[in-house]
């Protein structure tokens, strides 16, 4: 469903709802990448002190990783994080956002909740903290 979902087979396609990574030749993970309006729920983050307009379809978003059980703790999220930094500026986006949990020290995080990932796969990227919605999130973001 997701090979069908991201266009997987046309790696130049315009549009996807995400990216598929492979691990020898085996699909290990996906992340969503899209236009940020792609994404309505994004409209409930806390918007404080950002100026500009939650629906602009130059700013796009990557909200959401999953890596198959068996490829965990091998890189995965961080390939992709970085394969989404390409994949939208190649297709011309202006910015590239992420949203994921501060894990508080010595604390887990359930694993329903970290599928946004953790904000040192998106420093390793190249993204920098925009702002702090709450005591538990981070908005990452790259400019282009």
């Amino acid at each position: 469903m997701l090979r069908e979902q991201t266009d997987c087979g046309h790696p130049k396609s315009g549009t996807t709802s995400g990216l598929v990574a492979y691990v020898d030749g085996e699909p290990a993970g996906w992340c969503s990448v899209e236009p940020r309006p792609a994404y309505p729920y994004l409209g409930s983050v806390p918007w404080r002190k950002r100026a500009e307009d939650r629906a602009d379809p130059g700013i796009w978003a990557v909200p959401c990783f999953v890596t198959r059980a068996g490829f965990r703790r091998r890189g995965v999220s961080y390939a992709l994080a970085r394969a989404a930094v390409n994949f939208a500026r190649e297709r011309e986006a202006r910015a590239l956002e992420g949203y994921p949990m501060i894990p508080e020290p010595g604390k887990d995080i359930p694993w329903g909740e970290l599928h946004v990932g953790h904000a040192g796969i998106f420093a390793a990227a190249g993204f920098a903290e925009a702002s702090r919605p709450t005591l538990r999130r981070v908005v990452m973001r790259i400019d282009f």
